[in-house]
């Protein structure tokens, strides 16, 4: 059997590509042949007309909609979401072995529709809740806010490092540039990196908002993205002003108008009418309650010390490790990457906990099975030797294909491990000014050691925890045959 398939996730990071990955071994184990198209941020080469063409069905695991979808009109679709690829890729393959048997009833289903083929990916799943539809919305806007977080803050963080902290009083480049001083370039890549930073919150509304209705909210959602940074609402503000966005264009679409208008209306109409409505919305009413309440998130986080931060790192490192680069992850990630625009001290020990927590799950499980190989299959095997890597870059999906195959005994370990680490980060006062990067960004870490210490403590922990938890499985199952022998 010859397939084809289309992975692609909210995010456009991990997932994709791991989905992508359990694909083709599982067409590999099956003795099948499959080329896979990553729709992710690191882009890919589309399927070719031939390879469509010679397919027998096709497989979409994804969870946001597919671009160009109409190549593969009268195909058998098979639509999945990128976890099930991951947990399942096997029972996928069947799914579309099957389908490519009954060709007809699955092509006439599978005729294309306009849902998958914008050009940017933002829509939810047919048939999905309110809550899946709310998660859908939130990860379309990091997603799309992602990029501009490691540009600018790993450019920040370069600009640490050149110049020192005192980089940031350096004159505006235009004003006073020597390309001979190293100082210079330092406040060039600062300066540059701001820049970055102040799209974060704009770009999360207006995605947000393209999630919910399309290009004629991305406007409005930008404004009154904008709008939240000029009242101090900061990402709540954002997450607000997108969502109300995308709610006040939707509620514009249904208007009924005259067909001479309804012409201009996406272009015109719609993001004219949205951007005043959202701006003075946001202006007058909702932004300075939310300011309100930034600030005081603000400095109750100031003034965590001792025991509170301990408990906050704890809980920030158990949100990071829960999901492993889902929704609760994001939340916590994207909390703590907005911190970095303050800059202030309590603001970088977030950062550093969140990252160090981050590393831990894939580290873990990385180690423990390298020690106790026995207790994992080969494929688990396989892929610790790669979470090394992945560990030590914070990408925290290398602990997924463990995750994936015993839920019950790799997650609690690895969030108590997260945890720990999170805690002991909070409470040594260690910082990070870097948003990404893992061990590559360490030198920009303050409190080093005991930040080092933090992450083995936290590896340690998880490790033993998931070693024990896999030991005690296989003593279950050990008396229970000879149970079942004596009997």
């Amino acid at each position: 059997m010859k397939f084809v398939a289309v992975t692609a996730c909210p995010t456009g990071i991990a997932h994709t590509y791991m989905a992508a990955e359990a694909l083709e071994q599982a067409a590999k184990d099956a003795g099948a042949e499959i080329r896979v198209e990553t729709q992710g941020s690191a882009g890919s080469s589309p399927l070719s007309e031939a390879d469509v063409r010679a397919a027998d069905a096709v497989i979409f695991a994804a969870d946001v909609g597919v671009r160009d979808r109409e190549r593969f009109a009268g195909k058998p679709i098979v639509e999945a979401g990128v976890k099930q690829a991951i947990n399942d890729a096997a029972g996928l393959l069947e799914r579309a072995d099957t389908a490519a048997e009954h060709k007809p009833e699955a092509a006439e289903a599978a005729a294309p529709d306009d849902s998958g083929a914008a050009e940017l990916g933002s829509k939810v799943q047919a048939g999905a809740g309110p809550a899946a539809r709310l998660r859908q919305w939130l990860m379309t806007g990091v997603s799309y806010m992602l990029p501009f977080v490691a540009a600018g803050g790993l450019l920040i963080a370069l600009s640490y490092a050149l110049g020192g902290y005192q980089i940031t009083e350096a004159p505006p480049v235009t004003e006073h540039f020597d390309a001979a001083s190293a100082q210079s370039w330092a406040a060039l890549a600062n300066q540059i990196g701001q820049q970055a930073f102040d799209f974060l919150v704009p770009v999360l509304a207006g995605f947000i908002a393209f999630a919910m209705a399309e290009r004629p909210a991305i406007a409005p959602g930008f404004v009154g993205g904008a709008v939240a940074v000029t009242v101090g609402a900061g990402f709540l503000g954002g997450l607000v002003a997108g969502l109300l966005a995308g709610a006040v264009v939707a509620a514009l679409v249904r208007i009924p108008v005259p067909r001479a208008v309804a012409g201009i209306m996406p272009v015109v109409v719609l993001p004219l009418l949205g951007s005043l409505l959202v701006g003075a919305i946001m202006f007058v009413l909702v932004g300075k309650p939310i300011a309100a309440a930034m600030s005081g998130l603000t400095g109750w986080l100031s003034g965590l010390s001792g025991t509170n931060a301990a408990l906050f790192g704890a809980l920030l490192g158990a949100m990071i490790a829960f999901d492993m680069g889902g929704p609760v992850n994001k939340v916590a990630y994207t909390f703590a990457v907005g911190g970095l625009s303050i800059a202030s001290e309590t603001s970088l020990e977030v950062m550093a906990a969140a990252m160090a927590a981050g590393m831990v799950p894939p580290l873990a499980l990385a180690l423990a099975s390298a020690v106790r190989a026995k207790l994992f299959t080969a494929a688990e095997r396989n892929a610790g030797r790669t979470a090394w890597l992945l560990g030590a870059s914070f990408i925290t999906e290398g602990a997924i294909p463990f995750a994936a195959g015993d839920p019950l005994r790799v997650i609690p370990p690895v969030v108590l491990g997260s945890a720990t680490t999170g805690a002991l980060s909070m409470a040594a006062g260690a910082t990070l000014r870097a948003p990404h990067g893992g061990v590559f960004v360490l030198p920009l870490a303050g409190h080093l050691l005991p930040y080092l210490g933090a992450i083995v403590a936290g590896v340690v922990v998880a490790a033993g925890a998931v070693l024990l938890a896999k030991r005690l499985r296989r003593t279950e199952r050990t008396g229970a045959a000879e149970t079942a022998v004596a009997a």
